[in-house]
C-alpha cells in the first residue's frame, strides 16, 4: 500500500479519485439499463424470462419462476447445520437491534379542541434484491429483510438470479426463509428491478426496492425511483481506519484487506499519526495478500484505491475522515471513544481493536447496508425507518379554528390564494 503525507492536496486528490467509483459516473451503462427497463415494462414476463436466459443461462418460465417450498426444503438439506445455527444467532441479534428503532403513532390534544399527531404505517409490499452468481451473501438477506419485518411490512418479495440450471444458492434460500420472506423469484439484474418496479404477470409490483447489486442493478434502481421508493444507490465497499501508535499493525492490515477483497473498486484507507505504524501496516498487508484467496482482486483494489496517510495530529486525521465520510470507519486509538465523539460522517463506526468490521457485516446486529461514496454526510444505514411512512394528523374544533382563522386568511391572501382563504372564511359567515 502506498504511504502518503496527509496534506490538503492529497486529501483533495483522494476524494476525487474515490468519487470516480460512484454509479453516477458510469453513464455508458445507462442506455443499456434503460432499454432493459422499458422492455420489461412493455413485455413483462416474456422480457424477464428472455433476459434471464441471456444473462444467466437459465430456462425460466411462469411455471418455475417462483421458488417452491420443496426447493426451500431441499436447500435446508444442503446447508451445513453449523451455518444454519450461526444464521439463527445473527438473526436474533439483528432483530433485537432493529426493534429498538421502532416508531409509534402519537397524538397530542389541547383543551381548546386541537388534536395534532403522527400516524406511523408500515409499507405494504417491499422488494428485496439479492445478488447471485459469484456473489452469495445470505447476510445481506437478513440485513434487508429483518428491518422490514420489524417495521411490520405486510408482504416481502425477494428476487435473486438463478444459476444456469435454474437453482438458487441454498444458503440464500435458507436465510430468506429464516428471516421471513414471503415470496422468492428467480430473476436478477436490471430486469428484476424493473419487474418489481412495474409488476409482471408473475412478479408483483412493490412499493420499495432495497438490496445491493452490480452497476446494472444500481442504475436500474436509480432509473425506477419515483415509480417506487429505493433504499440507496450503493457504490463499491470502503473502509477507513483511524489509528495511532497504540494500534496493532497486523489487526489493522487484516481489517483493511477485509474490504479490499470485495471488489477491484473497493477502497481501503488508513489514516494514522504514526509513521512507524504506517510502514508496519504496509508490510503486514503485503504478507497477508500473498496468502489470501482473492489475491488478484485485493491487489487491484489497493493499487487503485488503497492509501496509508500519515497525519501530523489526530485532529487532522479526524477532519480528513469526516471529509471522506467512509462506509465503514474503525477507530483504533488509545482514546477511541473520545475520538468517536468527533466523528460526524460515517456509515458505521467500529470502536476499539476487537471491533473488526466483519463483526458488523455478519453478527453484531446493526445493519450492514450503509451509505457509500461520501453519502454518509447525509444518509444513514438501512433501518426500520426505511420501511414505514408517516401521516400527519390534524383536527381542530370550531372553537379552536375561530381563534386563528383570521391569521390563516391573511396568510392565504398574502400569497394571493383566495380559494384557500375562502375555505377558512366560509366557516364563519354570518
Amino acid at each position: 500500500m502506498r504511504i502518503l503525507k496527509l496534506t490538503e492536496e492529497t486529501r483533495t486528490n483522494i476524494l476525487e479519485n474515490l468519487l470516480k467509483r460512484s454509479p453516477n459516473s458510469y453513464g455508458e451503462f445507462e442506455g443499456r439499463v434503460h432499454e432493459i427497463i422499458e422492455t420489461v415494462r412493455a413485455q413483462r414476463d416474456a422480457a424477464v424470462f428472455a433476459y434471464t436466459k441471456r444473462f444467466d443461462g437459465a430456462d425460466i418460465t411462469a411455471w418455475n419462476v417462483r421458488v417452491t417450498e420443496e426447493e426451500i426444503a431441499e436447500a435446508y438439506d444442503m446447508v451445513d447445520p453449523k451455518l444454519l445455527a450461526v444464521i439463527r444467532k445473527a438473526l436474533v441479534n439483528i432483530r433485537s437491534y432493529h426493534e429498538k428503532q421502532r416508531q409509534f403513532s402519537w397524538f397530542d390534544s389541547q383543551e381548546n379542541g386541537v388534536i395534532l399527531g403522527q400516524k406511523v404505517t408500515p409499507l405494504n409490499t417491499v422488494g428485496v434484491y439479492v445478488p447471485g452468481g459469484k456473489a452469495v451473501y445470505p447476510s445481506s438477506v437478513l440485513m434487508n429483510v429483518l428491518p422490514a419485518k420489524v417495521a411490520g411490512v405486510g408482504r416481502i418479495v425477494m428476487t435473486t438470479p438463478p444459476d444456469a440450471s435454474g437453482k438458487i444458492c441454498a444458503s440464500t434460500l435458507v436465510a430468506a426463509k429464516e428471516a421471513g420472506v414471503d415470496e422468492i423469484y428467480k430473476a436478477g439484474g436490471a430486469q428484476a428491478v424493473a419487474a418489481m418496479a412495474f409488476g409482471t404477470q408473475s412478479i408483483p409490483k412493490v412499493d420499495k426496492i432495497v438490496g445491493p447489486g452490480n452497476i446494472y442493478v444500481a442504475l436500474a434502481k436509480k432509473a425506477v425511483f419515483g415509480h417506487v421508493s429505493i433504499d440507496s444507490i450503493a457504490g463499491p465497499s470502503e473502509i477507513l481506519v483511524l489509528a495511532d501508535e497504540t494500534a496493532n499493525p497486523r489487526f489493522v492490515a487484516a481489517d483493511l484487506l477485509s474490504q479490499a477483497e470485495h471488489d477491484e473498486m473497493a477502497s481501503a484507507i488508513l489514516i494514522t499519526t504514526s509513521e512507524t505504524l504506517a510502514k508496519d501496516v504496509a508490510k503486514e498487508a503485503e504478507r497477508f495478500v500473498a496468502q489470501l484467496s482473492r489475491k488478484e482482486i485485493i491487489e487491484k483494489s489497493l493499487e487503485n484505491y488503497g492509501y496509508i496517510l500519515v497525519a501530523d495530529t489526530m485532529e487532522d486525521a479526524v477532519a480528513a475522515a469526516n471529509e471522506i465520510a467512509s462506509e465503514h470507519l474503525e477507530i483504533v486509538t488509545a482514546n477511541a471513544f473520545e475520538v468517536m465523539t468527533k466523528i460526524r460522517n460515517a456509515g458505521a463506526i467500529f470502536v476499539g481493536e476487537y471491533s473488526s468490521e466483519p463483526l458488523g457485516d455478519y453478527f453484531a446486529g446493526p445493519n450492514h447496508v450503509l451509505p457509500t461514496n461520501g453519502t454518509a454526510k447525509f444518509f444513514s444505514p438501512l433501518g426500520v425507518d426505511d420501511f414505514i411512512k408517516k401521516s400527519s394528523i390534524i383536527s381542530y374544533s370550531r372553537e379552536a379554528l375561530e381563534l386563528v382563522y383570521r391569521d390563516i386568511v391573511q396568510f392565504a391572501e398574502c400569497e394571493q390564494l383566495t380559494a384557500h382563504a375562502n375555505s377558512i372564511r366560509v366557516r364563519f359567515e354570518e
